[in-house]
């Protein structure tokens, strides 16, 4: 479906859903503890991360840091009523003026989970394959490639790399640094490559997760204690990586509600998922899990 006709009936869709009242339900529940919202983007517009910001200001939620989660995690304080985290995945150049400086305007917690290759080098590397399809150059596509293992993927990407040329989509290493000073932003891990960790043989996925940590603490001085798995896929090794490298969280794309119980497994918190381009209705529906519920998760 041609993606303009789908957010067209997507907003209908919303605009139905928060017409019955269901959106206030949700907020209902949320008000009075029963779960945290749990929200993340990848490069959103402006326009859209501030209205749901305002939207969730206006509603009565409150915004909670990583560091308020570990402290809910840890009983060190109690469940709120009205909480919200948001989180924003991979580290995109748009994320200074769209998502850091919106949420310094309005003094709102925000993590960061950034690749660390992206920052060094400029990109990542699904924006290469999504080019050469467009050109039509014979290689396999996202979703192709995410289902080979790692070292596979990575030989074709060689390929496409040495076809392929991008400007800069990711935040450069002053940009990092500039957003990591910031008092509302928190920086956290989301691999070297950005690749399928489960896709990976041992030895790589510990290093893609390790590595990322050690490069983000030398570049900032700080310790990194929160991450996010690329595409959402993980599995027990993984956890236990996290574990032995002394990460204190970490987030899947898991479409669920931050509630007591899926706070006792840290390392598997879910999120939902604020595409780029939707509609307010539909960001509305997305924020208070109610489209995940109709449409898989989707």
């Amino acid at each position: 479906m041609n993606n303009k006709i789908r957010n067209i009936n997507a907003k209908i869709i919303s605009f139905l859903f928060i017409f019955l009242g269901l959106s206030r339900r949700v907020k209902k529940k949320a008000l009075r503890g029963d779960f945290i919202l749990s929200i993340y983007f990848h490069s959103p517009e402006g326009v859209l991360f501030e209205f749901c910001i305002k939207w969730l200001k206006k509603n009565g939620f409150h915004f909670l840091s990583e560091k308020d989660i570990l402290a809910i995690a840890n009983n060190s304080i109690p469940f709120p009523q009205g909480g919200v985290i948001l989180t924003v995945d991979d580290g995109w150049l748009s994320n200074e003026k769209n998502v850091i400086a919106i949420a310094e305007k309005h003094k709102v917690p925000v993590t960061i989970f950034i690749a660390t290759h992206a920052i060094e080098q400029g990109n990542y590397w699904w924006p290469y394959v999504a080019k050469a399809q467009e050109l039509r150059m014979g290689f396999p596509s996202i979703a192709e490639l995410k289902s080979l293992p790692n070292k596979e993927r990575e030989k074709i990407l060689t390929k496409i790399k040495t076809q392929v040329t991008l400007e800069r989509q990711a935040l450069t290493l002053k940009q990092l640094k500039k957003a990591a000073n910031s008092a509302y932003i928190n920086i956290g891990a989301h691999t070297v490559y950005h690749p399928i960790l489960t896709n990976c043989e041992d030895e790589e996925a510990y290093l893609e997760i390790k590595e990322s940590k050690d490069q983000i603490e030398s570049w900032l001085n700080t310790k990194v204690h929160s991450f996010a798995y690329p595409n959402g896929d993980y599995s027990k090794r993984e956890i236990e990586y996290l574990k032995q490298l002394d990460f204190l969280s970490a987030y899947t794309t898991e479409p669920n509600y931050l509630t007591r119980e899926s706070l006792k497994k840290i390392y598997q918190l879910p999120r939902f998922c604020i595409y780029e381009g939707v509609s307010k209705q539909e960001a509305i529906c997305r924020m208070t899990g109610i489209w995940q519920q109709f449409f898989n998760g989707s």
